[in-house]
């Protein structure tokens, strides 16, 4: 048979494999092989019967080959096969020895004398060296050595900042602190032309930093667009839409606490892409914040027919239940996620917030310890251990867990909340002050009303301090957040007390209980107060509000 001919048939094999028509390919690419015992043709077939899921005898034909371990496409298949087969350990052995520091610096590698046959062709390809340590990466995270897969996932991004799996990983496992992130990020060696990919790569990153900051990232990616034709704008397009740069835009409006805006912003594009899994869950975690129970159920039906392995799916069951305060069979379908996929973030914190709802607090704790061991670049679970330390009184264990989550994220004013709230009880109100002062410093945007409470926190940490004037400034910035407070009036009305403002302090006990008629201490000092200002009589000069 002629060269030519031979080549049309890798031609056929080509096309046949671009077709999804494997079958074919796999026939075809024997005969090939068979007829020149090339090794561009042989490991033509092994592809072939790679995608055709025939791995087994992929690997058997790659590893009867004499040139498996001296080319490293070779030994990536083989090993790529092995990966599908879960024979983790055979996998690592078969991508050789290899060793990585902290920083995912590769060193001691055997792989120097190899050779690599790349590709004919113009297309730019990420670099095998790249694609065998996250493969590595992979074998040690299913082998539950996470630190090794964090490090080699490191190297797999450093040896190619194209490699966007790596990355993936290391940020949806929750595999490095926030400080971590950025460092991994300024070491990466962007190309010329790969600015925009370095401006994406730091929106998809925990997003904390001032809301000017952020936006100023949103908007140079926004700016990157493609002529398609210079002569005509109308082909000109652009990333202002893209789906990806949409979802991390509501991440940001979700940790600001802007749940509105941000369950908005993810409808319109679930519209759009239904089946974005990524945007679904930042959508149902923004659904769960605005009690959306209907949306929920939704979408959790909606999950369970079209995904029922994926363990997204019974989290967003889990979540419904949660919504309407059935804490029993939400902790069953969270359970449920986990056991689908352990390393699966939302699933775990759901759990253990299942069990605190119902003052579980063994229980609890032992999900957020899970969560804290599978995912240590995650402060959340450490938060919430200290949260329940802080509902049994346990104030230092407490205010140890709240300065472990600072460690991990040290720009979530939430951490500095708890911090702030740990001292009040703890009667260290000038430490309180200090730490409500640094959660206001550090919300990225504008205050809104998710932040009220930290307001009249700290307008008590100031009236215990005996300074009422800035105590009294914090109650009236805390009502023009939300009017509807009963600790706010009741703070309001208590301080004008402590200063002899009787009339202001029964207008405010008045105002806090017409929220809630019931409540004893507003009561009780409504009377005191109406007896105190009948002792002392009305002061002229004091203005009714």
């Amino acid at each position: 048979m002629r060269e030519e001919e031979i080549e049309k048939l890798r031609g056929v094999v080509r096309d046949c494999v671009s077709k999804h028509l494997y079958s074919s390919a796999i026939f075809f690419a024997d005969k090939v092989a068979a007829l020149t015992n090339d090794p561009a043709d042989v490991y033509m077939q092994a592809q072939a019967l790679f995608l055709g899921r025939h791995y087994r005898r992929a690997f058997h034909l790659l590893n009867a080959s004499q040139i498996v371990l001296r080319d490293l496409r070779f030994r990536y298949l083989a090993a790529k096969c092995l990966e599908e087969l879960k024979e983790w350990d055979q996998c690592l052995s078969m991508l050789g020895e290899a060793k990585v520091d902290d920083d995912g610096n590769v060193y001691d590698t055997k792989d120097s004398n190899v050779m690599y046959l790349d590709k004919d062709g113009e297309d730019r390809e990420i670099h095998i060296s790249s694609a065998i340590c996250f493969l590595r990466g992979k074998a040690y995270e299913a082998l539950e050595n996470r630190a090794q897969a964090r490090q080699w996932y490191k190297a797999a991004i450093k040896a190619d900042p194209l490699c966007y799996e790596a990355l993936e990983c290391l940020i949806e496992n929750h595999m490095l602190t926030c400080e971590e992130e950025t460092s991994l990020l300024s070491s990466l060696e962007f190309g010329t032309e790969d600015g925009w990919l370095s401006s994406f790569y730091s929106c998809l990153i925990k997003k904390y930093d001032k809301e000017n900051v952020v936006e100023a990232k949103f908007r140079e990616l926004e700016k990157e667009s493609y002529d398609g034709n210079l002569a005509s704008p109308s082909f000109t397009h652009s990333l202002r839409n893209n789906t990806d740069l949409v979802t991390c835009k509501a991440e940001y409006y979700h940790q600001c606490g802007e749940y509105q805006k941000c369950f908005e912003l993810t409808s319109i594009l679930l519209e759009k892409d239904p089946f974005h899994l990524k945007c679904t869950l930042v959508h149902l975690a923004a659904a769960m914040e605005l009690e959306h129970s209907n949306e929920l159920y939704l979408m959790a039906c909606n999950l369970v027919k079209d995904y029922p392995q994926k363990a997204l799916s019974w989290f967003a069951v889990g979540c419904y239940y949660y919504c309407i305060k059935k804490y029993d069979q939400s902790r069953r379908f969270f359970s449920k996620a986990t056991n689908l996929d352990g390393t699966f973030p939302p699933a775990w914190i759901g759990f253990g917030n299942a069990y605190a709802a119902q003052e579980e607090g063994d229980q609890a704790m032992l999900a957020y310890r899970t969560a804290a061991r599978l995912f240590p670049g995650c402060h959340l679970p450490t938060l919430y251990i200290g949260m329940e330390y802080m509902r049994t009184h346990s104030f230092k264990l407490a205010e140890q867990f709240f300065m472990q989550a600072k460690t991990i994220c040290p720009s979530d004013p939430l951490v500095y909340n708890e911090l702030g709230v740990v001292a009040y009880h703890m009667k260290e109100y000038n430490k309180a002050v200090w730490w409500f002062e640094k959660t206001l410093a550090h919300i990225p945007s504008s205050l809104s009303e998710m932040w009220e409470p930290t307001v009249v926190n700290l307008a008590h940490a100031y009236r215990k301090l005996k300074m009422y004037h800035d105590a009294l400034s914090c109650y009236e910035k805390a009502l023009t957040l939300s009017n509807r407070s009963l600790s706010t009036y009741a703070g309001l009305a208590y301080t004008y007390h402590l200063q002899d403002n009787f009339s202001a302090a029964i207008t405010y006990y008045h105002k806090a209980l017409w929220l809630k008629p019931d409540d004893q201490f507003c009561a009780e000092m409504l009377r005191v107060a109406l007896t105190d200002e009948g002792r002392h009589g009305i002061d002229p000069k004091i203005e009714f509000r």
